[in-house]
């Protein structure tokens, strides 16, 4: 459940604000899928859910933590601000941005901590999320914001045919990372 849904002025801009749950991972999915329709790019829905579910889970497991709320609220739930707290902390969002022939899917967080790829242990439930998003995206990266971080990953459409392409446009492989 999302804490709210905006639509910029810009309609390739989308971002959406998350609740502090762990059930916002579906959320980010749900939004990816209404965006990814509304540009007519579902083929690209597979790859860019799977990379929004993995950073968005990486921002509520690692920015949030296990912080319980004080008042008391059931598993799941954190402290942590849906708008902007007087000490600087900025909610997790989602965005995603429609240029070309590239979509950018960016989640922020209030962690100023960037995102480390480790090596996974065989028999671990977790640590494998940063790799998958290599993977199956263009390329990934982050950047520090004034009180948190932005992670994003770029994935390449295909040409729309029929839309003024000469088919001359080379489109990245989804298993490569820029340098």
């Amino acid at each position: 459940m999302s804490t709210g849904t905006a639509l910029a002025v810009d309609p390739h801009v989308v971002t959406c604000t998350l609740a502090p749950r762990f059930e916002s991972v579906r959320t980010a999915r749900d939004f990816t899928r209404s965006a990814l329709q509304r540009w007519s790019l579902t083929e690209l829905f597979d790859d860019v859910a799977l990379v929004a579910s993995e950073l968005v889970t990486n921002a509520l497991r690692h920015a949030i933590g296990a912080r319980p709320d004080a008042s008391g609220c059931a598993r799941g739930e954190f402290d942590f601000p849906t708008q902007q707290a007087p000490d600087g902390r900025l909610p997790i969002r989602i965005s995603l941005v429609h240029r070309a022939l590239q979509v950018v899917c960016a989640v922020s967080d209030p962690s100023s901590t960037g995102p480390v790829a480790r090596e996974a242990d065989f028999v671990a439930e977790s640590g494998r999320g940063l790799h998958l998003v290599e993977s199956f995206s263009h390329s990934w990266g982050w950047h520090p914001l004034g009180s948190g971080k932005v992670v994003w990953a770029v994935f390449e459409a295909a040409p729309a045919t029929g839309a003024g392409f000469d088919g001359q446009v080379e489109v990245g492989g989804r298993h490569r990372r820029s340098a």
